[in-house]
């Protein structure tokens, strides 16, 4: 499996490349397409996060559980679907409290995230793949441990990343974070099953900003199209 992946990752992550459950994933990919299953997000976009948001820049981290299922969504960010794609309805959420925090009104029928990705924002599902119209269906053969390890060489060698962990899954990864070095936002996960218990209100975007600005970093410009 040759990786298509940033050099910045490269070199963190090069340890993970080489081990058994990084080739499992690798066989069990190309076993699902063997038996003609589509996966998404397409082969190119797997590591579209990694590759928009180099190790140097991350600055914040949203953790999403696993790629959306459904034609055209997935694009290898978390949350985020391609321009010309309408946003799913825990994407909706997401800006509705954007809206309601710091006032930048979404447009109806846009839902590309890549501008935050392109500002330091690490958009990571913990599953970088999933079988089409199967949600989960890929999250137990190794993806884990990959983006586990992702998550850990941030906490372990950088500073003042602000992690934002929304829902129970999101903050399973709390443990693998220093809170001595890094800040940790927390929230209910903006679905639809949950927004109203704990999402909606947590201003986590205006408090991503003031820890930034804190540190003396630049802010999240979260306004996606001028």
């Amino acid at each position: 499996m040759d990786v298509q992946i940033h050099p910045s990752w490269k070199k963190v992550l090069k340890n993970e490349f080489n081990k058994t459950y990084f080739q499992q994933i690798a066989t069990f990919l190309k076993t699902e397409k063997a038996q003609g299953k589509v996966i998404y997000p397409p082969g190119p976009l797997i590591f579209n996060a990694f590759n928009t948001t180099p190790f140097d820049e991350v600055s914040v981290v949203i953790i999403g559980q696993d790629p959306y299922h459904g034609p055209g969504q997935a694009h290898g960010l978390s949350f985020s679907v391609p321009t010309g794609i309408k946003p799913p309805p825990s994407l909706v959420n997401i800006f509705k409290e954007l809206e309601k925090d710091m006032g930048i009104k979404m447009p109806l029928l846009y839902g590309n995230l890549t501008k935050w990705a392109e500002q330091g924002v690490l958009l990571l599902n913990a599953a970088l793949t999933v079988r089409a119209g199967e949600p989960f269906s890929h999250a137990k053969y190794g993806w884990a441990d990959f983006t586990n390890a992702a998550i850990e060489a941030i906490s372990d060698q950088k500073e003042g990343v602000v992690f934002l962990l929304w829902g129970k899954f999101a903050q399973e990864k709390q443990v693998l974070i220093d809170e001595t070095k890094h800040f940790v936002l927390k929230a209910a996960h903006p679905s639809p099953f949950s927004a109203e218990k704990g999402f909606f209100g947590c201003k986590h975007f205006s408090k991503t900003n003031e820890k930034l600005m804190q540190m003396g970093k630049d802010p999240i410009d979260w306004k996606l199209i001028s």
